[in-house]
């Protein structure tokens, strides 16, 4: 975020708006979420960037400043990816010298997902106020989303109607881990809307998204052939040597991925090892979480359009290889990997952390090889190829 002079004057001296919030609070996390998420919804549909300004009175637009402006910007840097917000934000935040005093000023994009969510309720801002949304704001918000819908899951899957998804997956444990009990318990929508306000439907057109089928269809295959997982364990090095064991991961998201997360246990082999002072420490062949941070970006990243190809683990006596379809999207392809963060499956990467699967949004990588590195094991080798994205995790000695 780069604020020219007259920008910056605007956003410090205007009176709060549906784009403009101030405070003098450093560390109300949940102002500054329900904040960044109402912002996100851009309820008035103006396509600008709302501003929460921290270090400024509401009522008079004093600066006051803040005490620690390098705390308080990684402290609301980590808001967007912490998983309370979903989808992830679009945001950057700066501090900013004004009259010798630190303010610090979050830019937040309107979302092309919406409805943006804080905590499981849709917060939006309507002139000076910020408020939870109506009924039908969120229905606005969910019919905006599908107009403009850039990623596959949130585009209508023509193939598949209401009934051919299993709805008590969505209503339980799905609905109650996405939305406060509060806007359950006020729910007077038919299922049709509860599935679009979280992005599974396409009320304009009358059918699931491609998430929706993904999530909690009774057979995804059928409308996306290559939505498995295939694992085969081979004796030797290559996959000319001798087959030990094969299985094939297929059904709704959170089946596929609790199949996966039981093999990473299983393929994590614990075994005692010697050290030096003669105690024993239990190393892996390869770290459990390590697997599980591996198997879960896999299924979440993938490339599922047009594709009939299946994700697949290779496991061979010195290593564990991991290819799925579709190489780096969006801006990791363009020099982002791997720090960036870039979703291919939106809306699927927030259906795994609302089932529980993933703790944070793209922490992933960094996790796996930090277990790799205390487990004394090589770095993960990650190799963007044509179409592909490759892992390869070696046995450790």
């Amino acid at each position: 975020m780069k604020l020219d002079a007259d920008s910056l004057r605007e956003i410090l001296e205007s009176a709060e708006s549906f784009r403009i919030e101030r405070t003098t609070s450093e560390s109300n996390t949940d102002k500054f979420g329900e904040a960044i998420c109402a912002f996100s919804n851009d309820l008035p549909a103006s396509g600008k960037p709302g501003y929460l300004v921290v270090g400024v009175e509401d009522a008079t637009g004093r600066v006051v400043g803040v005490k620690d402006a390098s705390s308080l910007e990684l402290l609301l840097a980590n808001i967007r990816s912490q998983g309370n917000i979903t989808p992830m934000p679009m945001m950057s935040v700066n501090a900013v010298e004004v009259g010798g005093k630190h303010v610090v000023i979050v830019e937040v994009q309107p979302s092309v997902r919406p409805p943006v969510r804080y905590k499981g309720r849709t917060h939006v801002r309507i002139a000076q106020r910020r408020d939870y949304a109506s009924i039908d704001e969120e229905r606005q918000l969910a019919e905006r989303a599908t107009d403009q819908a850039r990623t596959w899951d949130l585009r209508a899957c023509q193939d598949a109607t209401l009934e051919d998804l299993a709805l008590e997956l969505f209503l339980q444990p799905y609905l109650p881990n996405a939305v406060s009990r509060e806007v359950i318990d006020a729910n007077g929508r038919e299922i049709q809307e509860q599935l679009a306000s979280l992005r599974f439907f396409d009320l304009r057109k009358g059918h699931p998204t491609n998430a929706g089928v993904l999530v909690f269809g009774k057979d995804p295959l059928s409308v996306c052939p290559g939505a498995y997982v295939q694992f085969v364990e081979y004796e030797g090095m290559d996959q000319a040597s001798s087959v030990l064991a094969s299985e094939r991961f297929s059904g709704d998201l959170a089946t596929v991925l609790r199949e996966l997360d039981r093999l990473a246990q299983r393929l994590a082999r614990e075994r005692p090892v010697r050290q030096p002072d003669l105690t024993d420490t239990s190393v892996y062949d390869f770290p459990p979480r390590t697997l599980h941070e591996l198997f879960m970006n896999a299924v979440i990243h993938r490339n599922y359009e047009n594709s009939t190809s299946p994700v697949s683990i290779n496991l061979f006596a010195d290593r564990l290889e991991l290819l799925n379809p579709g190489s780096l999207y969006g801006e990791l392809a363009s020099g982002g990997f791997p720090n960036g963060t870039s979703y291919r499956n939106p809306v699927i990467a927030e259906a795994a952390k609302t089932l529980g699967f993933v703790n944070r949004f793209g922490r992933g990588i960094a996790i796996a090889q930090a277990e790799l590195q205390k487990n004394q094991s090589p770095p993960a080798e990650l190799k963007p190829i044509e179409n592909h994205f490759l892992a390869i995790v070696r046995r450790r000695a």
